[in-house]
């Protein structure tokens, strides 16, 4: 076995008294690596980069993929960082906080959309619904708490994906294909550069009939999206609310929350939807 030298720790606190974990700081200094490495890398290239032995690199790779926090590609040659950290990071305080700020603000779009909307986040190949206001009308649709859809049949999720850097989105495209066993989607880029472009996602459910979802990102102090506001709206005979009604009021809510939550956005002004759809949607 060749004879390696240990590597010194990357940052020891200052001024404080500093008790040595190698085995901790090993896994920390592999996560950080694969963190900005996004193409992963093989057993090989992370022993080079960290100067450590091929043995003590596999036995710790072995580990992290065990406890869920690195995966392999398909072909078995190289691993990768899941999502792992980030749901750790959704179940943090900073979550609970965002349901705490989104609530009143989503009763608020209920009550002057007369239709239900929830907010969710990405786990996994999935979005999961981690709020929801019911429609005051005695009739209409609803996504209740708790429930997950795949990543590719959900306006939420596409929403939360075309306002994410690129490291992040793919790494969430790359946890779906690995848990779903498909393939992205061939127009999947262009339909999120679309939805970038325009600021939100409206399309006809993928799962029910009669439902168009209308997504708005939930925007971190990055400018990253890190939840997706939705409402499933659902047209009604009598109804007097349209539409553009509805994407006025989802712009405005979920700025709120963005902005209660940290993010800093500039003044935007209201965008009308084109006049062939209001026109359209009127008939």
């Amino acid at each position: 076995m060749r004879s390696v030298a240990p590597r010194t720790p990357s940052i020891k606190p200052s001024g404080k008294r500093y008790y040595p974990t190698p085995a901790l700081e090993k896994g920390l200094d592999i996560l950080e690596l694969f963190a900005s490495t996004p193409e992963g890398m093989t057993v090989s290239e992370v022993a080079r980069r960290l100067n450590r032995t091929m043995s003590e690199i596999f036995r710790m790779l072995l580990c992290l993929e065990q406890r869920g926090y690195l995966a392999q590609s398909g072909a078995k040659d190289r691993y990768h960082l899941t999502l792992r950290l980030f749901r750790m990071g959704q179940e943090h305080p900073p979550t609970k906080r965002m349901v705490v700020e989104a609530m009143p603000i989503m009763h608020r779009v209920a009550y002057e959309t007369r239709q239900s909307c929830h907010l969710g986040v990405l786990d996994g190949g999935h979005v999961v619904i981690i709020a929801q206001v019911d429609s005051p009308e005695s009739t209409g649709f609803y996504v209740k708490v708790g429930s997950k859809v795949d990543l590719m049949h959900a306006s939420t999720g596409h929403v939360i994906l075309a306002h994410q850097d690129e490291d992040a989105r793919e790494r969430a495209i790359q946890e779906w294909a690995i848990e779903t066993k498909k393939k992205k989607p061939a127009d999947l880029g262009d339909h999120l550069d679309k939805i970038r472009q325009r600021g939100y996602e409206r399309r006809a459910s993928y799962e029910v009939t009669g439902v168009v979802n209308i997504s708005f990102p939930v925007l971190n102090s990055q400018g990253n999206a890190v939840a997706g506001l939705t409402v499933p709206y659902v047209k009604r005979i009598e109804d007097t609310i349209g539409v553009q009604e509805i994407v006025n009021a989802l712009r405005l809510a979920s700025r709120e929350i963005s902005v209660a939550i940290g993010a800093v956005l500039e003044s935007e002004p209201v965008q009308q939807e084109p006049k062939h759809r209001t026109a359209k949607a009127k008939k």
